[in-house]
């Protein structure tokens, strides 16, 4: 696994995330989208828990894509593992995001996170959510106050060890 995002384990962002971000029903035949799916430990709770929705994982990374796509296969969970073009290819094609959950690669820095996020939270759909997990000392207010800038609607719903979960949506 090496060479992915957190290969030994769960990180400390994506379990705070697991934690916080509600599961909320969805109906039948929405999409989730796991945006930055590593090996997948987002996107296999994020699937399980929507069995009835289309599940997306997404990666620039093939090696992450790799393990994501062995990881649900042998959890026996539905999700297409895509790479980026494809995936926004799928969304666009499925009418939008009902569903995104991300820990973003933060050090990637602000001009390149905002052009990573960008395209995904435009697929949101009208009643779509997003759940972000995001390091305080890493940009988490900052990105929050960008958000709203772009007209989203941005919520810290939880704070802890130092991680903001954000919610975001139209």
């Amino acid at each position: 696994m090496a060479g992915v995002f957190s290969h030994t384990g769960l990180d400390k962002g994506s379990e705070i995330l697991l934690a916080k971000a509600p599961f909320t029903p969805l109906s039948h035949g929405s999409t989730v989208v796991d945006l930055g799916c590593g090996w997948g430990a987002l996107t296999l709770p994020l699937a399980a828990e929507h069995p009835e929705s289309r599940a997306i994982a997404v990666d620039v990374n093939e090696r992450a894509r790799q393990l994501t796509a062995l990881n649900t296969t042998e959890a026996h969970t539905p999700v297409e593992v895509l790479d980026p073009d494809a995936a926004l290819s799928a969304v666009r094609a499925a009418g939008g995001i009902d569903l995104l959950w991300s820990n973003p690669p933060v050090r990637i820095g602000k001009t390149a996170l905002h052009s990573l996020l960008d395209p995904w939270l435009a697929q949101l759909k009208p009643e779509g959510k997003a759940f972000l997990v995001i390091n305080k000392n890493l940009g988490a207010d900052s990105l929050a106050a960008w958000l709203n800038d772009r007209g989203y609607t941005t919520e810290r719903i939880a704070s802890k060890k130092a991680f903001r979960v954000l919610q975001v949506h139209h």
